[in-house]
């Protein structure tokens, strides 16, 4: 198991505010865990007795919605922290989080970060900075679902989807989202977002092989509104 002080992954999280003899501390009481895809890494309401960084994969966080679906809020990959909310604050989770591929993750407790956020400013400043870019991030998506259209929020999540993760061997994006995980994310009906793919492809924009989307047309993409 690689050890805190020496793993790429914390510096794209607040870890990197640690110092080494923190860091040291903290790998020796983190826990290694591994989820397999669509596997729940924890549910809405749960108690969270720690954070959880993401060594490895991506994994969706999702809020269930008053008729009872699951709503798309984050996506979440290698560097990302879970549960940073449960270290300031007693209140449960109101997310859910699922592996959308196999995941390789450590869980530090509460109890060994607490420590660190008493006595260490600079820690404690980037984990807040990273909680109000997260409310930030929050407050944009709002704006975008209520003042763009449901064409151009599809397009944007393909671009998004393209520009963050990549693609694979074959030009595919390398993250498989279900057409009910788009539709979720955009904020529309499954069928509405079956349709607007189908649209896209008979377009040009994109290409489909089963779940997979490769985009053909990225400019065109971009002028959709």
């Amino acid at each position: 198991m690689s050890k805190c002080d020496s793993c790429i992954v914390k510096e794209f999280n607040s870890l990197k505010s640690l110092t080494r003899d923190e860091l040291m501390r903290v790998s020796a009481c983190k826990t290694a865990k591994t989820y397999k895809k669509g596997q729940v890494i924890f549910e809405e309401g749960e108690t969270l007795n720690g954070v959880y960084c993401v060594k490895d994969g991506v994994c969706k966080l999702t809020k269930l919605s008053e008729n009872g679906k699951d709503q798309v809020v984050k996506l979440v990959v290698k560097g990302g922290m879970l549960g940073k909310r449960s270290l300031v604050s007693e209140q449960k989770t109101n997310l859910s989080a699922v592996a959308l591929n196999d995941m390789e993750m450590c869980f530090i407790p509460k109890s060994e970060i607490m420590n660190d956020l008493s006595k260490n400013p600079k820690f404690t400043m980037d984990v807040l900075r990273e909680m109000a870019e997260d409310l930030k991030e929050s407050d944009e998506s709002l704006v975008t679902m209520a003042q763009k259209s449901v064409k151009a929020r599809m397009a944007e999540i393909l671009i998004y989807v393209h520009k963050n993760f990549g693609i694979d061997s074959e030009g595919y994006l390398s993250i498989i989202l279900s057409r009910e995980d788009y539709a979720s994310i955009v904020g529309t009906a499954t069928e509405s977002a079956i349709r607007i793919l189908s649209q896209f492809k008979k377009e040009g924009l994109i290409s489909a092989s089963g779940k997979r989307i490769k985009i053909e047309d990225y400019i065109g993409l971009q002028r959709i509104e």
